[in-house]
């Protein structure tokens, strides 16, 4: 693999994009290799590093079929979907807990 050249923070030739740049457009790097990177300075640490991609090279992104819609639907709905009660609280079970607010503390629930 050739070495792809290197630019600094905001340097950054037009045409060149980041995979968050490309996907604000609608785009997706489409299997092509890294055009270039680009590194951000830190302060002792090593420097953070961004691949850059070619825009005119990038294609569309696929759009979500149905069948994607409803397993994420269903994904959702399980991480809200608690395992002691079996209700749907509403939000999105903590993982520290494993459980909803009032089955992992009943008795301040009482209280209130």
């Amino acid at each position: 693999m050739a070495t792809v050249p290197v630019y600094s923070w905001r340097l950054a030739p037009d045409g060149l994009a980041t995979v968050r740049q490309l996907r604000a457009r609608g785009l997706r790097p489409g299997g092509q290799d890294v055009a270039a990177q680009i590194e951000r300075p830190r302060y002792r640490r090593g420097p953070l590093v961004a691949y850059l991609y070619e825009i005119d090279k990038a294609k569309p992104v696929r759009p979500m079929t149905p069948a994607k819609w409803a397993a994420l639907a269903k994904a959702n709905t399980a991480r809200r979907t608690c395992p002691e009660c079996g209700r749907d609280v509403g939000y999105v079970i903590p993982i520290s807990l494993g459980m909803c607010v009032p089955c992992a503390y009943p008795d301040e629930q009482r209280a209130a």
